[in-house]
């Protein structure tokens, strides 16, 4: 049997802590189904018995906590909620127990904003991580030796995992099911909860927030001067003079405050407009193209898939309040 302990940090999200238990536990009720013993042994462990979550709404009773705990084989970290550095700094007593359990070989998942807790470890560091697509740039600017792949619903580095926002941890902990328990059991599982399993990313959903909790003045004004502008073409030297910096020192400062090339930066401005553009008015593709200022459909396209991953016509299918409501 793995033994699995869903942890009670205080401030916790309650969705991604029940949510959890409630599929791992629901495994084992399959295997009671067919006359075969648990595979997994459940356990919300806390710092206290009884736990605040969700902004005090509710008390989760813990079943253990940490120091009872001597060996596990899975942590999951639930989203934590709030202001993420007093989130951290409440729970700051989980750190070292999530390490010394992963070096006796425990696996650790973060579901969603709980990625800041388990980087705030130091064990993520050279790895991938996934996190709500709204904690971007603090999670950059917090934990630069993470790579954090923002487009993806799940990652996966040597027994440690994460998930991106909010209810993706639903397809991290189907992942998991998928892991130990088999493909059959995961399918099971998603249409017993009625789960899409097969996403892959959260590309669709992110929308595009330029980074600007810097100190660089004159990149803050570039980056306003293209939020205002994008409809015309932008150049780069356009914009190095504008603020006064050479090209080559304008690219190098764009990168480091942004963590976008000036080229990027444009084509999301670009397309985070055509995205609003296809949610909520007629327009067909064409016009929206054209009015964030591309002529070329094909790179249109093209741009606008591997930012989404949609084609135009399938988020505007998808979005559209209009759409929708015929």
């Amino acid at each position: 049997m793995k033994h699995i302990s869903i942890l009670v940090p205080k401030g916790a999200i309650l969705g991604s802590l029940e949510g959890s238990r409630q599929l791992f536990s629901q495994v084992n009720e399959f295997y009671k189904a067919k006359g075969a013993p648990p595979l997994f042994i459940v356990q919300l462990v806390g710092l206290t018995k009884e736990t605040p979550v969700s902004g005090g709404l509710f008390t989760v009773n813990s079943n253990t906590i940490i120091n009872e705990v001597k060996k596990t084989d899975l942590i999951i970290i639930p989203a934590l909620d709030g202001d993420i550095v007093e989130a951290i700094e409440k729970n700051r007593e989980f750190i070292p127990w999530i390490i010394e359990q992963h070096h006796n070989g425990a696996e650790i998942a973060s579901l969603c904003l709980g990625a800041f807790l388990l980087a705030s470890t130091g064990l993520l560091k050279g790895k991938k991580c996934a996190t709500h697509w709204m904690a971007t740039n603090a999670f950059r600017s917090m934990f630069p030796d993470v790579t954090l792949v923002t487009e993806k619903i799940i990652t996966d580095e040597q027994g440690i995992y994460s998930s991106g926002g909010a209810f993706s941890y639903l397809n991290l902990i189907l992942y998991l099911i998928e892991k130990f328990a088999g493909r059959d059991i995961a399918v099971l599982s998603a249409k017993v909860f009625a789960i899409e399993i097969e996403r892959e990313n959260q590309l669709s959903f992110t929308i595009f927030q330029g980074q600007k909790g810097h100190d660089d003045e004159p990149i803050k004004k570039a980056q306003e001067f293209i939020e205002k502008n994008y409809q015309v073409r932008i150049t780069i030297d356009e914009l190095a003079s504008m603020v006064a910096v050479s090209r080559r020192n304008f690219e190098r400062r764009f990168k480091k405050a942004t963590a976008n090339t000036v080229a990027e930066y444009i084509q999301r401005v670009k397309i985070e407009a055509a995205k609003l553009s296809l949610e909520s008015t007629r327009e067909n593709v064409n016009d929206a193209m054209h009015k964030v200022g591309y002529t070329d459909t094909k790179a249109f396209r093209t741009t606008f898939k591997r930012i989404t991953g949609l084609s135009p016509i399938e988020y505007k299918n998808k979005y559209n309040r209009i759409s929708a409501v015929a």
